[in-house]
């Protein structure tokens, strides 16, 4: 009996923001969904504008299971991860131990097409699904401020100035070409948008 899939299924279980007040809670299965979009998303920018040759669909796989340590380990919220480098690091040291853990729940003859899909080595999906859950977490804080929430107005600022600090095209190009919808209300999403300029035109 193998328990892998019975346990990442849990992810829904375990919520985000524990230390925030949420206007809606949001749980690291739903989470993990959409970076996984986002980060798909983001490699097929980089491939079609800015001349990348990275696979989205390994890309869109590694954010599916970017946080399943969390089954394990909970969700740590950020301000205490990253407290000081004695935390992340032993944090980070907890989310080796639980992804090795998780892989030998699984099948001997499984585990070497899952251990890199839990713990990514290539460093360009490794940027790509980072780059993504930041802008999932920027989504998330524009929705509650949207809804009215004001206990992420500073939390939204925070995290979009880390993402203009990644200096990554594909996340500007997100930011101006997608991001504003995420603003408008059902109605207003119904009403045709702007049309776009291609990527060539953006770099003419």
């Amino acid at each position: 009996m193998e328990h892998f899939f019975a346990y990442t299924s849990r992810m829904r279980f375990i919520s985000r923001w524990a230390l925030m007040r949420n206007s809606q809670p949001e749980n690291i299965q739903e989470h993990s969904h959409q970076v996984a979009v986002l980060a798909h998303a983001l490699a097929v920018i980089r491939n079609r504008c800015f001349g990348g040759r990275v696979d989205p669909g390994t890309v869109a796989v590694a954010a599916l299971y970017h946080d399943a340590s969390e089954i394990l380990t909970g969700d740590l919220p950020t301000p205490i991860k990253y407290y000081n480098p004695d935390i992340r690091d032993a944090y980070r040291e907890v989310e080796q131990f639980s992804a090795h853990k998780l892989l030998h729940m699984l099948p001997e003859e499984f585990q070497p097409v899952y251990a890199p899909i839990l713990t990514v080595t290539d460093p360009e999906t490794e940027r790509l699904v980072k780059a993504a859950d930041k802008l999932s977490a920027y989504i998330k804080c524009v929705e509650e401020l949207k809804a009215g929430n004001s206990e992420f107005r500073d939390a939204a600022a925070q995290t979009r100035a880390a993402l203009e600090g990644y200096g990554l095209p594909e996340v500007a190009y997100f930011l101006e070409t997608f991001m504003p919808s995420f603003s408008l209300t059902l109605d207003q999403l119904k009403s045709p948008g702007d049309p776009q300029e291609s990527c060539g035109e953006r770099k003419a």
